[in-house]
């Protein structure tokens, strides 16, 4: 049965192959920097549950203290010329996006007929996994077909992956680190202590108020830990489930989605979002390295006052 080990074997290949590409990476003064922190990620995808909750939290302090004493770097190198890449624009147009639609096509297809046909009993998919091992085929299957249409070297997807991630540096396993934060937080149980201050603080039956303090936290909190995924878990544990779901009868999927997305308001307002709003900055070579920030809150604003308004509608009153 394919389950979740095998989307962290491959997971794992393609941390490893950034590593080796970085090693091969003559152009970067810091290639065995990098080559050190992808080869580590790739050790996390492949022995985490072995190394267990001590050897994990060691490895994540050395990916830390690397990207800490700047060890990582920026390739100047290019696997193309600019030349090169107007060329095959021109030659195979928007046809380039058929590859990237492979993906979501083969996940959602997939999911539907494992979903709804005989295969859902084959047992060749684990049922709790099926959406993201089709997304993991998906890739393959459009890499295939990249290689097979296009007849790229081939390494250049090792290179051009290991360019690409040596470019955005650490913020690309910043979302998962956040995540993790999440989930230590809520087991700390530092959702059960803000839900008993916002118990004393809401009246009972106010369920305005409680969305609003669910909003405002998820966005608050979401800024101060740089990712709504390690925000979510705090938030629902202290607001969403005991008081908006259990207390005031809220539908439990109308607050756990917009909850997330009210979370991301907040992500276009801070700069500890570093992989959405600093990495972008630094790679466009903007002169205001908040430029992003200070652009996308314009947007925030409208969209968390919009999902406030969703949140009590379509919680509660639909």
């Amino acid at each position: 049965m394919i389950d979740m080990h095998w989307l962290y074997a491959c997971a794992g290949f393609i941390f490893a192959s950034f590593a080796v590409s970085s090693v091969r990476d003559t152009a970067n003064a810091k290639r065995w920097g990098n080559a050190a922190f992808w080869a580590l990620v790739a050790v996390s995808f492949w022995f985490g549950d072995l190394l267990g909750d001590i050897g994990n939290g060691v490895l994540v302090l050395v990916l830390v203290a690397l990207a800490g004493v700047h060890a990582l770097g920026r390739s100047t190198g290019e696997s193309t010329s600019t030349e090169e890449r107007q060329r095959f624009s021109e030659r195979y147009g928007n046809k380039l996006f058929v590859p990237a639609l492979i993906i979501p096509f083969t996940a959602f297809l997939g999911t539907l007929l494992f979903t709804y046909t005989p295969l859902k009993n084959s047992g060749l998919i684990d049922p709790k996994a099926v959406t993201l091992v089709l997304l993991g085929v998906g890739v393959i299957i459009a890499l295939i077909v990249c290689y097979l249409w296009i007849r790229p070297p081939l390494m250049s997807s090792v290179d051009e992956g290991g360019r690409l991630a040596n470019a955005i540096g650490w913020a690309l396993v910043l979302p998962q680190m956040l995540a993790a934060l999440g989930a230590v937080f809520a087991a700390a149980g530092i959702g059960t202590t803000i839900g008993a201050l916002a118990g004393e603080i809401i009246p009972h039956g106010s369920i305005f108020l409680a969305i609003l303090l669910y909003g405002l936290g998820m966005v608050v909190f979401t800024m101060i830990m740089g990712n709504a995924f390690a925000a979510f878990p705090v938030m629902v544990a202290a607001i969403g489930v005991p008081i908006l779901i259990h207390e005031d009868g809220g539908r439990a999927a109308v607050i756990g989605a917009v909850g997330m997305l009210t979370g991301y308001c907040g992500t276009l307002m801070t700069p500890m979002a570093a992989n959405f709003n600093i990495v972008p900055a630094a790679l466009l070579e903007l002169r205001n390295q908040y430029g992003v920030v200070k652009v996308q809150v314009a947007t925030a604003i409208p969209l968390l006052m919009a999902n406030i308004a969703i949140l009590y509608i379509a919680g509660f009153h639909l």
